[in-house]
């Protein structure tokens, strides 16, 4: 839901300079320590840092039983631990957007709890959509991720569904998801008959398991991790979309570049000893490397 509204933000910006369309922002008022995070001598003292990840958001983030599981979980903790300090983490619901998620998560609070993380996982890079968040600095890019097409191997002997097929047959998204987005405005709505749609990806993937559906679509780690023996999994040519692949990174507070650097230092190690990639593995699934 948040890379779908992330690719409706980001507006048009010209290739040589995605900022040049953009008028800034009023600068932010100043607030206390306690709202907008705390530097890196003071995690360091204090012995730990709060990190934000989604919320039952399987293969990525989710609570098992009292235990903080997940590849962007892990990848927290590989940071925490370059620094010297625990890894704690606060699980967050995705907001109507990613403008929302990260006000609320990492640089103002939300209007209830108002509770603040050091730094913020799976954030969607993107050049022109940082312009517009001032407030916040986009790092530490550590995997990518694409849009996949799940399929019982049974009802597609022959080979995987393309988009166009599901004019006919059916197909399983992730509610309000750039998947869902994508089939329902296809070929001026075509396809809207055979979109079925879950409340999660893990859903719409069990609904494939069951035999409910032919095939489901969104992002490829997750359909990896729902896959059974009876699904396989292809990546066919999308017409007409515009961001089937992106890069995801970290997010922090403006004010708290140090910390930044230091994020980003830890996981340019991971990357190059392949700790980030034995993650995926980890949990069944392909990585896909970033731009940085």
């Amino acid at each position: 839901m948040t890379l779908a509204a992330l690719c409706l933000a980001a507006g048009a910006a010209s290739a040589a300079d995605p900022c040049a369309d953009y008028i800034p922002q009023p600068k932010p008022q100043n607030t206390s320590r306690d709202i907008v995070g705390r530097d890196m001598d003071q995690l360091i003292e204090q012995g730990h840092m709060l990190f934000a990840v989604y919320e039952d958001n399987p293969p990525y983030s989710w609570d098992e039983g009292g235990k903080p599981r997940g590849v962007d979980v892990d990848i927290a903790r590989l940071i925490a631990d370059d620094l010297g300090i625990e890894a704690r983490f606060n699980f967050v619901a995705a907001g109507e957007n990613l403008q929302a998620d990260l006000r609320n998560n990492i640089w103002k609070g939300g209007i209830v709890s108002g509770r603040i993380s050091n730094v913020m996982m799976r954030v969607p890079y993107d050049s022109a959509f940082k312009c517009r968040v001032e407030q916040v600095t986009f790092i530490g890019q550590y995997a990518g991720e694409s849009i996949a097409i799940a399929y019982d191997k049974a009802k597609y002997p022959d080979g995987g569904p393309l988009p166009a097929y599901f004019r006919f047959d059916t197909v399983a998204v992730e509610n309000d998801s750039i998947a869902d987005f994508y089939l329902s405005g296809f070929a001026g709505g075509q396809l809207a008959q055979g979109v079925r749609r879950y409340p999660t990806m893990a859903a719409a993937m069990q609904a494939l398991a069951e035999g409910e559906v032919m095939a489901a679509m969104g992002p490829l780690g997750q359909l990896e991790f729902g896959r059974t023996n009876a699904i396989a999994i292809h990546q066919p040519p999308l017409p007409g979309f515009a961001v089937s692949r992106w890069t995801l990174g970290v997010g922090l507070h403006f004010a708290y570049r140090p910390l930044g650097y230091a994020a980003d230092d830890a996981i340019r190690y991971a990357l190059e000893d392949g700790r980030i990639a034995d993650i995926y593995a980890s949990y069944g699934l392909s990585f896909q490397p970033p731009e940085r």
